[in-house]
Parts: structure tokens; C-alpha cells; sequence
């Protein structure tokens, strides 16, 4: 089957063009707020309750409240769109059956992503009622919580707890479920291992020779300390080298670091990138308690720098950001031309 690229990115190319395009924030810092009990988490009392069953406590598997507390995370979804995204990430970080094997919750990957993309939809139709303005859906597509570059056991540096085509799959049942419930956007982030990220590029790969459209492609690794590396090693140059074949529609940073530890790194993607790229760093760093301090316009006054220095297409928050954040960021690029791509 002929594969060709769906409507959603030659509207994007077109707009990431004009201006910068924001993406949203973070999820998990929203539904921390929420103070959810793990009756929440299972759904007791919702009207959502899970007809997927695990014998294993479900606090803080956040993907599982798109079937039990879906009114609330459309809410989240719904309070980005109106602080300024463009493009807003499903709440699937997690589902893949690798990261929910620990919750016991793999019968409920399909369901996690389909319904995770159509919370979305209704969020950004909400949105588009009010004010018109087009919203996409980015299906989130996390890590896992496993890499198959690296051995977890320093005992044993020849050993892998996952290999590619158990990442294949999984990816492979996320992606399906995100595309059946209509993204418009897969999101490939916070990268620290480029051999899942290539598992996962596969699989967007084999899902759009399925159907014969191609998604646009957002890819986003993590540089995790002060070395300039990603986990696995890969400079911010090597890391684009090591999956520009896939020719996404954007190619960037998130997580980690805050703005402006991350900037020196999108300046390098920036320069040898002939994508669009994009950077969503966390609120600062985290303090002792874990709590992120930096306020919406220090974060925006930072990622200001970025567009004024013409390194970014598309920016937005990670850690710790909030739709005020959003927001300031949102106002604080209106009208700076975005990074040229040839």
C-alpha cells in the first residue's frame, strides 16, 4: 500500500512557517493537584469504574484515570488548549504493556490509547467552539520504563531486560490505539535510549504502511545531566544523525533541564537539523522536595531566548509547568518569526 502524509502535517508544516507553535504542559504536575486516592485511580464512585481488573494498587498509574476520571483530565487537556497549545499530548505516557506491566493493567493498553486521543479531541473541540482556532492531537509515545541499550545489572553488562521486538510490539499496540482514536500527531519523547526510540519509530513506520497515511512525527530526547548526553551517550548531534532517516516533523529536547540549561543543546540540534525543531524543558530544576519553583514568566522569559535567537518551530513545558505557564510562553513568542527550515 501507497503511503501518504496525512492532512494534519501539511497544515502544520504550513503554520510552523508562520509562526512559533506552542505545545502544552505537563500532566502529571496538574493531576498531583487533583489529590486523587487510589479509589479515584480504580474508579469507585466515578461512573467510570475500570472493567480492566489487576490485584495490584493503582495510585499513581496516571494513563489509567483516561478511563476512570476522564471528565478530569479532558479538563486539563481543555485549560491548555485555552492558555495557548496548538498541539496537546494525550495522557499516555505510560501505556504501553512494558510501563503498565507494573500496575498489572496490560489488558488496558488499546483502550488507554484510543480513549486517550478522543479525551483530547473533545478537549480541543471545546476549545475550537470558542474561539476557532485549529488544536492538534499529539498521542504521547513515553520511554518505557526499560532500555534496551543498557544492562540494569552491573554484574551482568551483556544482559538486556527488554529487547526491540518487545519494544516493537508494545509500541505497536500504543501507536495502533492512538491512530484508531484520532491523533493527528505521534509524540516520540523523552528519549534516553535512541534504540527504543528506533523501536518506536518502526512501529509508527509499520502503522502508517497499515493504513496508508503517515502522521507527522515529533521526536524529543532528554540530555540528562551537565555531560550533554542523553543516557545512552549520543551528543544532541549524534541523537538527530541516529533518527533523522524517519524525517520528522520536528526534532528536539524535554525534561531534565530547565530552559536554560537546555539552550547551549537546542542551539547544536538547531544548527545541524533541516527539521522543525522544538523544546519543552521542565520549570527549572526541582528542589529538595521535588516541587518545581520556577514561575511561568521566568520559564517564559527564558524560552523567549530560544525564538529570539531563532533556535526553536515549537515550544511548550515539561516538568512542573502549568497552564499559566503555557500561557506566558505562549505571549511571550507571539510576533518572533519562527526558526527558518529550508
Amino acid at each position: 500500500m501507497s503511503v501518504v502524509p496525512s492532512p494534519s502535517r501539511k497544515v502544520l508544516e504550513k503554520l510552523a512557517r508562520e509562526r512559533i507553535l506552542i505545545l502544552d504542559g505537563a500532566m502529571g504536575t496538574q493531576i498531583q493537584g487533583l489529590g486523587l486516592n487510589e479509589d479515584d485511580f480504580v474508579g469507585h464512585g466515578s461512573g467510570h469504574a475500570c472493567r480492566h481488573h489487576s490485584d495490584h494498587p493503582q495510585k499513581g498509574n496516571n494513563d489509567l484515570l483516561i478511563l476512570t476520571q476522564p471528565e478530569a483530565i479532558e479538563e486539563i487537556h481543555f485549560k491548555y488548549a485555552m492558555a495557548g497549545a496548538d498541539i496537546v499530548e494525550t495522557n499516555t505516557f505510560s501505556a504501553t504493556t512494558i510501563a503498565q506491566a507494573d500496575y498489572g493493567m496490560e489488558s488496558a493498553v488499546h483502550d488507554l490509547n484510543v480513549e486517550g486521543a478522543r479525551v483530547v479531541r473533545r478537549a480541543l473541540d471545546r476549545a475550537t467552539a470558542i474561539d476557532g482556532k485549529p488544536r492538534f492531537v499529539a498521542g504521547a509515545v513515553g520511554p518505557t520504563n526499560r532500555t534496551a541499550s543498557i544492562s540494569p545489572d552491573v554484574n551482568n553488562p551483556g544482559y538486556r531486560a527488554v529487547t526491540f521486538e518487545d519494544l516493537r510490539q508494545a509500541y505497536s499496540e500504543q501507536v495502533n490505539g492512538l491512530i484508531a482514536g484520532g491523533a493527528d500527531v505521534i509524540l516520540i519523547e523523552t528519549i534516553f535510549d535512541t534504540l527504543n526510540a528506533k523501536a518506536a519509530i518502526f512501529a509508527c513506520m509499520e502503522a502508517f504502511e497499515k493504513t496508508g497515511v503517515a502522521l507527522p512525527m515529533m521526536i524529543s530526547g532528554t540530555i540528562t545531566d551537565a555531560s550533554g548526553r542523553t543516557l545512552t551517550g549520543q551528543t544532541p548531534t549524534a541523537f538527530w544523525h541516529s533518527v533523522r532517516h524517519s524525517r520528522p516533523f520536528t526534532i528536539g529536547l524535554n525534561c531534565a533541564l530547565g530552559a536554560e540549561a537546555m539552550r547551549p543543546h537546542m542551539a547544536e540540534i538547531a544548527a545541524v537539523a533541516d527539521t522543525f525543531t522544538c523544546a519543552y524543558p521542565n520549570a527549572g530544576l526541582p528542589n529538595a522536595f521535588g516541587q518545581y519553583d520556577e514561575g511561568p514568566e521566568d520559564t517564559a522569559r527564558q524560552i523567549r531566548e530560544f525564538a529570539k535567537e531563532g533556535l526553536v518551530n515549537v515550544v511548550g513545558g515539561c516538568c512542573g509547568t502549568t497552564p499559566d505557564h503555557i500561557r506566558a510562553i505562549s505571549e511571550a513568542v507571539a510576533g518572533i518569526k519562527p526558526r527558518t527550515v529550508n
